[in-house]
């Protein structure tokens, strides 16, 4: 007699059905926190409906000239903390954070936001926990989560391990782009704090931890105060409200010329990114002082150029302004969002760069 032939299955292959079906119920009334009156359809659809322009009154604008700004990134070697720690949902919010406030550089308001995430074995709690993360960062910037997709992957990543990278859609009015191409000499620089490392430099950051001083995950470090795991995990600040609120206070005047967000590179390698040529950014690092986790770090033997290089070193966002506001607008940052928002630079003629004084 013939022996009976097995009858092999996605599932065999590593790919779940019924799990990935258990995340998307998981997920959805999460997802639908973050919509707002302009989009619709069903959830789970193909695509999402977003509704770009406008005239009913329940709406704060319509646009004139409607420019769309699209940006893209993902979370970096951060992720493998989180996998390491077993908490995910801060990547999410760090996911969000890195598109929105790349976009927001230009003046531009962020209307909704789309995530990728790929994994070896599709956990539904696990990939919950980080779209909880996800939906927190698009509350926290009016940004609504319209879409994803989640890719259960077996022979591409191993155990465990997963891939974040999400993708971000805003609109600015035409006349109201900010690019720099406004700044002068005597403009004068602000810097907006940052939570910590956000999601730049986890190479190095954790060879020197967890490598060079053999830390754990729970390690109390006495200078940071805490875990720290918990103080690499800070999610990255979202700078979306103070700012716009910021630009919507100014209707007429141009009073900010230009915006960087601190990602990779630091200070030095985003600031120069909207000086205009023939003009110079002088930073004045004595302005601020780093935060306890750049300290600890640059203590196990990284050099002070090396950390300004890598690190945002506390500031995650720049305004480049018009000399005559830059107190009142650091004045309205502080009294209105509790930023401590604080001049760090100026503007100087000279070749194209950012010296650090």
């Amino acid at each position: 007699m013939a022996k009976r032939k097995k009858h092999i299955t996605y599932k065999d292959s590593g790919v779940d059905i019924d799990a990935n079906d258990a995340m998307v119920d998981l997920i959805k009334p999460v997802v639908r926190s973050t919509y707002g009156p302009r989009v619709f359809g069903k959830h789970g659809g193909f695509a999402g409906l977003f509704r770009l322009d406008y005239s009913e009154a329940l709406f704060k604008r319509n646009y004139k000239e409607p420019v769309l700004v699209a940006c893209t990134d993902g979370v970096g070697s951060k992720i493998l903390l989180a996998r390491d720690s077993g908490h995910y949902d801060s990547v999410g919010i760090d996911l969000v954070a890195m598109s929105v406030n790349d976009m927001l550089t230009l003046g531009a308001e962020p209307l909704f936001f789309l995530d990728y995430v790929a994994v070896n074995k599709l956990d539904p709690k696990r990939v919950a926990q980080i779209v909880v993360g996800v939906a927190a960062g698009c509350r926290e910037s009016d940004c609504s989560l319209i879409g994803g997709e989640t890719a259960e992957l077996p022979d591409i990543y191993k155990s465990d391990d997963f891939d974040l990278a999400g993708f971000a859609v805003g609109v600015v009015e035409r006349k109201k782009i900010i690019d720099g191409s406004d700044i002068e000499a005597g403009d004068v620089i602000i810097g907006l704090p940052s939570t910590g490392l956000h999601s730049n430099g986890y190479a190095l950051a954790r060879r020197l931890v967890f490598k060079e001083a053999r830390l754990k995950y729970d390690s109390v470090v006495p200078m940071i105060g805490g875990p720290i795991g918990d103080e690499l995990l800070r999610p990255t600040r979202i700078y979306v409200k103070p700012v716009l609120d910021l630009l919507h206070n100014y209707k007429v005047k141009r009073v900010v010329r230009g915006m960087a967000h601190i990602t990779g590179g630091g200070l030095p390698g985003n600031v120069d990114r909207v000086i205009p040529d023939g003009l110079k950014a002088v930073i004045n690092t004595r302005s601020w002082t780093p935060p306890s986790i750049f300290r600890y770090l640059q203590s196990l033997g990284v050099k002070r150029d090396e950390m300004f290089r890598v690190f945002n070193m506390g500031i995650g966002y720049t305004l480049v302004v018009r000399p005559a506001f830059a107190h009142s607008i650091i004045g309205r940052l502080r009294r209105r969002h509790q930023l401590d928002a604080l001049i760090i630079g100026r503007i100087e003629k000279g070749p194209t760069t950012v010296e650090l004084a």
